[in-house]
């Protein structure tokens, strides 16, 4: 068995997991103090057919073994206050940016783009911010405990790569390229995000005859029950191509 088709095994076996251990949510689960914080960067520049992301590839250890990511990592004292999560998480994402990739870039300049909670009853959980930028010059050096390859990629052209089994991503990476493909040129896609406003994805897990399957706060059947609401905001990942859908 070869180690990225077992990465990718371990990545469908957390999903699975993650919905046979997940309860239902409560008010709190959001602002929950006990779930560590993290930052993540999409760094944008414009590529020779649209956009293209910086993804680099985690070692095969930790969390996301084998994953590939955005540059980011947990917020630690020096970021700021707990009280103040997305001015530290800015500083986390500039901060966790530079030690991964040896890429500088200026926390005001991040646009905030989402914010990630995982199911709540999980073992593991940590809630992530999404923030976007475009590149700016320099040169890319990645550190050898955090990444062992990196790439500019056209965010359509590694789901692609996901849907054939050749790389491994996790829910929120996937639908954060999902959200990215598509746009002419950087400005545009900025604009775009822009547009769409910062959005909170508070997930929760559940199993269908599909598989396993994620669903948002805008979804019919959220709730545990459908109430006959049409409105569909899920991603079904127990088998590959994963299927998203988002309907009013």
């Amino acid at each position: 068995m070869s180690e990225r088709t077992s990465s990718a095994e371990r990545a469908l076996r957390a999903l699975a997991d993650a919905a046979g251990e997940a309860r239902r949510r409560t008010p709190d689960d959001l602002a929950d103090p006990d779930v560590p914080v993290a930052a993540t960067v999409l760094l944008l520049r414009d590529g020779e057919r649209g956009p293209e992301v910086l993804m680099i590839e985690r070692p095969d250890r930790g969390s996301f073994a084998g994953a590939w990511v955005f540059p980011g990592g947990k917020l630690d004292d020096a970021d700021g206050p707990a009280d103040a999560e997305e001015d530290a998480a800015r500083r986390a994402g500039a901060r966790e940016t530079w030690e991964e990739t040896g890429l500088v870039i200026d926390p005001g300049d991040l646009l905030a783009v989402s914010c990630w909670d995982p199911p709540p009853g999980l073992p593991l959980r940590i809630r992530t911010w999404f923030f976007a930028v475009r590149a700016g010059e320099g040169e890319l050096v990645l550190s050898p405990g955090e990444a062992v390859a990196a790439d500019w990629v056209e965010p359509g052209a590694l789901l692609e790569r996901h849907a054939r089994g050749e790389v491994t991503l996790y829910p929120p990476t996937w639908v954060t390229l999902h959200t990215l493909a598509g746009q002419r040129d950087v400005d545009t896609l900025l604009g775009a995000l822009r547009l769409a406003g910062f959005r909170r994805f508070e997930t929760i897990a559940r199993r269908a005859e599909s598989g396993t399957m994620l669903l948002w706060q805008d979804d019919g059947e959220y709730g545990g029950e459908d109430e006959g609401a049409a409105s569909r905001h899920r991603l079904e990942v127990g088998a590959l191509p994963w299927v998203y859908t988002r309907r009013d």
